[in-house]
């Protein structure tokens, strides 16, 4: 026999399958084993769900709210504009920011080249509201209009200082990308309730005027999590999902013979390998067989009543809107959709505050409002939290020169407003304060792992025990950090 002849009795790709499967029998140990001492916690929990996945266990108490809505504001909206009134700002009109006040704290860099931070007030007046009495920016006048069915926090604050931190760490627990998002968590935990829709749907509104800043699919990705719970993206124009439709003349029995043909290589593919994407693959084939009869459903505004529709004002008949965003997300919740997120961008003003931010509150203001009290109307209100706010607030002196009727604002995480309804809130309240600038929080301070650790409890789930583990560590939505506001739950 030639010394120059041999056989391959291997090839690389078995060996790495095949060890790749002895390292998954030891992470199903580890899991199986983490399960059963979570079998043996003393806390009460309930009786399963009639849900699709979800962790064994979960919730771990009673919930109050099945599901949430997070009407996200992309780009920091001011809160000394809108929800914080502040008079003080009027009464030292273009005096110096007091050092008293920002105890050397760090501002972004393009203010730090300023020669003065100059006091700047709102030139919007603002206006008590319901019997609770919560004063509201003229420039919401529905808000102030169900300031009775909502709770604003006006002690918010942060630890980023730019925009995709800030975003990331709102929706991920994390200032640096590559952690779950807050809906693929709460689709990991709890499950899915609907078969015919994803536990986790994202909508980005359409602007009018500016597009405002880019938003990454990140921020709604899964992480290291199953690739499962990840947010699906509803477009605003056009098929609301690409390739969800059959191409022509492909019938729904041809389809159907097409993924289970597709489900058996695929299933045999996961016999070999063990690799769990194989089987989101699979899953994920079966929702998208489901969706091309559920969406279509979900876009058709037919049904609804001309004073539903006009409820939510003009732009609802607007394909892309947040207001018709805002009533998809209603017809969601009703159809079972854990976690809703609306994104509206372009709140991002450093300049021209003056002329940009009415005509974002009058994209959004209506339409807000309209949810609330069309969920509430329908019942839902009360298992639904409702998130408005964004990645933070903006500061109380000028972004250059001070004006009294034309300014700007920069970034500003130490104090913002945020308001949330539903879902085991208490309504018709105001929680926290910051100081007479706008700057610092004085009373009850609510960190951002404080309000995701506050969402999850609504949810009925203890932040602390949600946990998975990633790179020999147990990762959780608000890391080692977080408590829930309990003066806020109703």
């Amino acid at each position: 026999m030639s010394c120059h002849r041999y056989e391959s009795l291997h090839s690389r790709r078995d060996f790495l399958a095949k060890t790749g499967l002895g390292l998954g029998t030891a992470a199903l140990a580890q899991l199986l084993g983490r399960d059963l001492f979570a079998a043996a916690a003393e806390s009460p929990t309930l009786p399963p769900a009639a849900r699709i996945g979800g962790l064994p266990g979960l919730p771990h108490f009673a919930p109050k709210a099945k599901r949430v809505i997070c009407l996200f504001q992309s780009g920091g909206p001011s809160h000394l504009d809108l929800l914080d009134e502040k008079p003080v700002l009027s009464q030292r009109f273009n005096e110096d920011l007091p050092d008293s006040i920002r105890r050397g704290q760090r501002i972004t860099g393009m203010v730090a080249s300023q020669t003065r931070l100059a006091v700047q007030p709102s030139k919007f007046a603002f206006q008590p509201g319901g019997k609770s009495g919560t004063r509201v920016s003229d420039l919401l006048p529905h808000t102030r209009g169900i300031v009775d069915d909502i709770c604003v926090i006006r002690s918010m604050h942060t630890e980023a200082i730019n925009h995709d931190p800030a975003i990331t760490f709102f929706q991920s627990g994390s200032q640096q990308p590559g952690r779950p998002s807050m809906g693929s968590w709460i689709d990991y935990g709890l499950g899915r309730l609907s078969e015919n829709l994803p536990a986790f749907v994202v909508f980005v509104s359409v602007n009018k005027k500016n597009a405002g800043q880019g938003l990454l699919s990140r921020l709604w990705g899964s992480g290291f999590l199953p690739s499962h719970h990840q947010g699906v993206q509803f477009r605003g124009a056009g098929e609301p999902v690409l390739y969800l439709n059959d191409s022509p003349g492909i019938t729904r029995e041809r389809r159907r013979l097409m993924l289970d043909g597709i489900a058996d290589l695929n299933h045999q593919q996961y016999a070999v390998n063990g690799d769990p994407e194989v089987e989101t693959r699979i899953a994920q084939y079966e929702m998208a067989y489901r969706m091309q009869r559920s969406v279509p459903d979900l876009m058709d505004l037919s049904g609804e009543t001309a004073s539903t529709l006009e409820s939510y004002g003009p732009d609802v008949s607007e394909p892309g809107s947040f207001a018709r965003n805002c009533l998809l997300a209603r017809r969601l919740a009703e159809r079972g959709v854990r976690f809703i997120q609306l994104y509206h961008r372009d709140w991002d003003h450093h300049g021209t505050l003056n002329e940009r931010l009415p005509d974002m509150a009058r994209d959004v203001d209506q339409a807000s409002a309209a949810l609330v009290k069309d969920l509430k109307q329908r019942g839902l209100l009360d298992d639904t939290l409702v998130i408005w706010g964004g990645e933070f607030g903006r500061t109380p002196y000028a972004q250059g020169e001070a004006n009294r009727d034309k300014y700007g604002r920069d970034h500003h995480g130490k104090a913002f407003s945020i308001w949330m309804a539903g879902g085991g809130i208490k309504a018709g309240i105001t929680h926290g304060a910051s100081d007479d600038f706008g700057f610092n929080v004085i009373d009850n301070p609510v960190h951002i792992h404080d309000l995701q650790a506050t969402i999850l409890h609504c949810l009925g789930i203890d932040h602390a025990r949600l946990t998975f583990r990633f790179q020999g560590r147990q990762y959780r939505l608000t890391d080692v950090h977080g408590e829930v506001v309990k003066p806020i739950l109703a």
